[in-house]
């Protein structure tokens, strides 16, 4: 028989610090599967709606062009607007002009509709991802945010793959204006459910104190407003939205284009979209938390945040290389394959460029440098916009578009580096 003193030191579990933090994710994912819902159906219902209106190439384009627009200027403003008044009624505001926008199309009767429409969209998605951000920097430290951001991330992927699920029958039952305003206003319940829900962590009366604590414990950060023309001086604001500006076309361009690639390349249609498309934003969506647990995990295990967040962004990169040859992939699925592991690297990629802002500026600027970052990413995708139409109309292949989004992001990896090199807190 041993006693107590042999047995050696009574370890003590620490409590769980609580999971109330994970509730503000799971609406914050909601929100961008109904994002991408509203955002996708343009490009998924492109053939047909380009053969009613007999739209060309540069058509196409110029809705994009102009939905991107919008989202430019808009992104700027709200992620300023994020830091004023926090992301519960920024958010709420901005998710309830793109519902609006989103509904709009279903009465467009000309291109010049659906551009006004998209702009009224653009301005309103703009929002949705600095208020994201916003939330992630109130209620989860550090060390979780790369994770919490490319958990709620991951509802961009699931939106993309139920838009495919749920508009041909829609639209084949009630006709596309009407799957505009289903969609639209089925929406819109989550709306009344974030407004109810979100409070800032010391307001919100269901959380324990140990959680709140676990939310607080990264030093504490000044409390006065930072000035854009600041931001604009410092070489890490620089980072996130150069990196933004090179890695956002691809994406939208993958959203815009790739029903129309699929169409063209393999014969699919309005009711064949759906395994292929599924399966690519599948692949997206394990590469979105995928990339966030992979930088948490080396963090983790002691890796510093720089070397972690870098390490990660650059397997990511390597994966997306194999995207140039996706116009010359054999069958269906070998495209399916290459293109998702593509979108699937930009999501693991943008998880970590989304974590930047929170960890290397106070809260009170993450808002506003995600809306510059957001503002320069939107204006690269409206020159991505005009690149895809001149090349499809002049030349009519994607390899030359394919080939620009397999070297994207080494080369933002390449100019996040140089421009922090050490992701030491900005000096603002």
């Amino acid at each position: 028989m041993t006693d107590a003193a042999s047995a050696g030191p009574i370890e003590i579990k620490a409590p769980s610090p609580g999971k109330y933090r994970w509730v503000i994710m799971w609406l914050l994912f909601a929100a961008m599967v109904i994002n991408y819902v509203d955002r996708q159906m343009i490009g998924f219902l492109k053939p047909t709606l380009s053969e009613e209106f007999g739209w060309s190439e540069t058509d196409y384009a110029d809705i994009v062009f102009w939905f991107q627009a919008s989202y430019a200027v808009a992104y700027l403003l709200w992620g300023r607007i994020m830091d004023r008044v926090g992301a519960r009624w920024g958010l709420g505001v901005a998710f309830g002009i793109w519902q609006i926008g989103h509904i709009l199309h279903g009465a467009a009767r000309d291109l010049s509709h659906f551009i006004m429409a998209r702009a009224v969209l653009g301005v309103g998605e703009a929002g949705g991802f600095p208020g994201g951000i916003k939330a992630v920097a109130e209620w989860f430290p550090k060390k979780e945010r790369a994770l919490a951001t490319g958990l709620f991330n991951a509802g961009t992927n699931i939106g993309a793959i139920v838009t495919p699920l749920i508009v041909p029958g829609l639209v084949l039952a009630f006709g596309w204006q009407m799957a505009f305003v289903i969609t639209g206003l089925l929406g819109l319940i989550w709306l009344p459910i974030w407004l109810l829900i979100y409070r800032r962590p010391r307001e919100q009366k269901n959380l324990s104190a140990s959680e709140l604590a676990y939310i607080e414990q990264d030093p504490a950060d000044p409390v006065e407003k930072v000035k854009w023309t600041k931001l604009l001086g410092v070489k890490e604001t620089w980072a996130y939205a150069l990196g933004k500006f090179l890695i956002d076309p691809i994406w939208w361009m993958f959203l815009f284009w790739l029903p129309d690639f699929l169409g063209k390349t393999y014969g699919l249609d309005l009711k064949s979209f759906g395994p292929p498309l599924v399966a690519i934003y599948l692949l997206s969506d394990v590469g979105s938390v995928g990339g966030g647990w992979l930088s948490s995990r080396m963090m983790h295990r002691g890796m510093s945040v720089n070397n972690a967040r870098k390490l990660t962004m650059l397997i990511c990169a390597l994966c997306a290389v194999p995207v140039a040859f996706a116009a010359m992939a054999s069958n269906l699925w070998v495209a399916v394959g290459i293109i998702g592991l593509a979108t699937a690297a930009h999501q693991g990629f943008s998880a970590n460029l989304y974590a930047l802002p929170g960890d290397v500026f106070p809260r009170s600027a993450v808002g506003s440098v995600v809306g510059i970052g957001g503002m320069l990413g939107a204006i690269g995708g409206m020159a991505m916009a005009k690149y895809a139409g001149f090349v499809l109309d002049s030349i009519g292949t994607y390899t030359p578009i394919f080939i620009v989004a397999a070297s994207a992001y080494l080369i933002a990896l390449l100019v996040i580096h140089l421009l922090s090199p050490r992701y030491e807190p900005a000096k603002v």
